[in-house]
């Protein structure tokens, strides 16, 4: 993947799209080394349990949610953050309707 060396993402053009019930995704600014993606969740969503070979950084805009990951269950509210390493499984469930940014690396191609 060859990307240019700045990407700007005018927000408004990006056309959501839903990948399961109760999850809205827009796909940011993204580059071979970094992708950003903003996720809405409903209120009970439950994501399934999973593992993917990229980094991962979660940024809580708004909303509760709980997350399952590597043996230990824990609650992230608006202004919260975490990381997940590549290759560990983790969980997510909407406590309440929520919005949180996420950023990967390297890219995600599989979102694109």
């Amino acid at each position: 993947m060859t990307t240019p060396d700045v990407v700007s993402v005018d927000g408004a053009t990006v056309a959501p799209t839903h990948p399961e019930p109760g999850l809205t995704r827009r796909v940011g600014a993204y580059n071979d080394k970094l992708f950003l993606a903003e996720h809405r969740m409903e209120e009970g969503w439950a994501g399934a349990a999973h593992s993917h070979p990229h980094d991962q950084v979660v940024y809580v805009v708004s909303g509760h949610l709980r997350v399952v990951s590597a043996g230990r269950i824990f609650d992230v509210r608006g202004g919260d953050s975490f990381a997940v390493r590549g290759g560990v499984q983790h969980q997510a469930s909407a406590m309440e309707p929520s919005l949180v940014i996420d950023i990967f690396t390297p890219c995600r191609e599989d979102y694109i």
